[in-house]
């Protein structure tokens, strides 16, 4: 009985683990980012690999982008607005760090 409470305990630890792992593209995607953005091509806001390039040498780009992502602002890349974001301080960051991968 004991191993199968183990077994039990471990797995549920598993499929925790595997529902909270959620991808910069698909948090992305599921914030609605992409109606805006593509990794490749402006569209209204930049393409991703023009910003993860144009910080690329800014070793608090995370942090940067990642208030704005939440925060919103303008004028880096346009007159357009970029709106604030409802996410999490953690989305934020995992937002950031995969626009930064992009290449």
């Amino acid at each position: 009985m004991q191993k199968i409470m183990i077994v039990l305990a471990v797995a549920g630890l598993l499929a925790s683990a595997g529902a909270h792992a959620v991808s910069g593209a698909d948090l992305a995607k599921s914030k609605a980012c992409m109606a805006c953005h593509t990794v490749d091509k402006k569209v209204v806001g930049p393409a991703y690999k023009d910003v993860a390039a144009k910080y690329k040498n800014d070793k608090g780009a995370v942090a940067k982008l990642a208030t704005k992502i939440q925060k919103g602002g303008s004028g880096v890349w346009g007159s357009m607005a970029m709106p604030p974001n409802a996410v999490s301080d953690a989305e934020a960051k995992l937002l950031a760090e995969w626009v930064m991968a992009q290449k």
